[in-house]
């Protein structure tokens, strides 16, 4: 039997990263969940690009961004909600950012990683309510999601023994 190169990779665990305080809470639970399982953590943030042709009615072109100062914009979020989720600890996170939609750059990365797990952060309080990314990340994730409620925003510390 051959495995392919995806399967040879050791697995991963890979995490969603948005500019929200819930996607802080499930940073923090990818880098235990990693932990637990002895595997490397990626956190990856998708990110669009703005084109003249694309520019929202009335918004001036000179307000513009390129492609490179959202990529630019992109690494540097992702970066900084790493760091403020794990801090000293998030050295150890390999840092993606992916231009195009969410939910299939999350998947492609999933698949290409060997993924044990994906995190995801919920929205809405108790009741979690899935957005589009996690509703198709749901559908075509090749390992199992992990969805952290809102109200996991409260965890102590980066990391928990178990």
């Amino acid at each position: 039997m051959t495995l392919t190169p995806e399967q040879q990779q050791p697995p991963t665990v890979v995490v969603a990263v948005e500019e929200t305080a819930a996607s802080r809470a499930a940073i923090r639970l990818a880098a235990q969940e990693a932990g637990y399982r002895e595997a490397p953590l990626i956190a990856v943030m998708a990110y669009g690009s703005n084109s003249a042709l694309g520019a929202p009615a009335g918004r001036p072109l000179s307000s513009m961004h390129t492609a490179g100062d959202e990529q630019f914009a992109a690494e540097s979020a992702l970066h900084d909600a790493v760091v403020d989720a794990l801090g000293e600890q998030a050295g150890q996170v390999e840092l993606r950012t992916m231009l195009g939609q969410a939910g299939r750059n999350l998947v492609e990365v999933a698949r290409k990683a060997n993924a044990q797990l994906l995190v995801l952060a919920g929205r809405g309080g108790t009741a979690t309510l899935l957005g589009g990314v996690s509703q198709h990340v749901l559908r075509k994730a090749p390992c199992p999601v992990l969805i952290v409620p809102e109200t996991g925003i409260g965890m102590s510390g980066a990391t928990a023994d178990r």
